[in-house]
């Protein structure tokens, strides 16, 4: 078992060691430009973890001396901004701070919110009903993956009405969501295909 406290200590955790892999892959390729869009891909990825803060004029600037404390100023490119070395290894950056949203259902997450949002706000139509069993759908899978037991339609559209304050009401007897029988037939599936992938 690979535990967190067994790896070596991150410049800075709040980036994960996701993005301190990709610095340290980065560091390895020989290729000066190579290596440099490589950097630049991975400073578009700490962007989208501080989508808060993306309109601040020095937010690239901090993302560009985020990447040089975590690559321990070891990475050979030619930095479009200005680095600020730190005058002490204790020094801590400005941490970034992460989006906060409430999310009232967390076992279908804020991006079925966002689209249950736009369905209440869009024209009656074939558009809007064809997007509407779409989230539909996936609404149910998230059920099925959090709980086999609490998956049915009906709660799927109750769901639904509530979440778009009852602007969209999913017509259960002219609209077929996906079988149970088909979600249970796509999990045994991934499952079998994660069991091969570790052998």
């Amino acid at each position: 078992m690979d535990y967190n406290t067994r790896r070596e200590k991150m410049a800075m955790p709040e980036y994960g060691r996701g993005v301190q892999q990709m610095v340290e892959h980065c560091k390895s390729i020989a290729d000066r430009n190579e290596r440099l869009r490589c950097a630049k891909t991975i400073i578009a990825t700490m962007a989208n973890m501080a989508v808060q803060t993306a309109d601040k004029e020095d937010f690239q600037k901090k993302l560009w001396n985020h990447l040089a404390i975590i690559a321990n100023y070891d990475l050979d490119i030619d930095y479009p901004v200005e680095i600020e070395r730190t005058d002490s290894d204790n020094a801590r950056p400005e941490q970034l701070p992460y989006p906060q949203k409430h999310i009232r259902r967390r076992h279908y997450g804020a991006i079925v919110e966002e689209f249950a949002e736009h369905l209440a706000t869009m024209n009656d139509g074939a558009e809007r009903e064809e997007l509407t069993m779409l989230v539909a759908n996936h609404m149910k899978r998230d059920l099925s993956n959090w709980s086999a037991d609490s998956m049915s339609d009906e709660k799927v559209a109750d769901d639904m009405a509530q979440y778009t304050d009852g602007k969209i009401q999913i017509d259960l007897d002219n609209n077929q969501l996906i079988s149970d029988g088909e979600l249970l037939s796509t999990r045994v599936q991934t499952s079998v295909k994660k069991k091969k992938g570790k052998k």
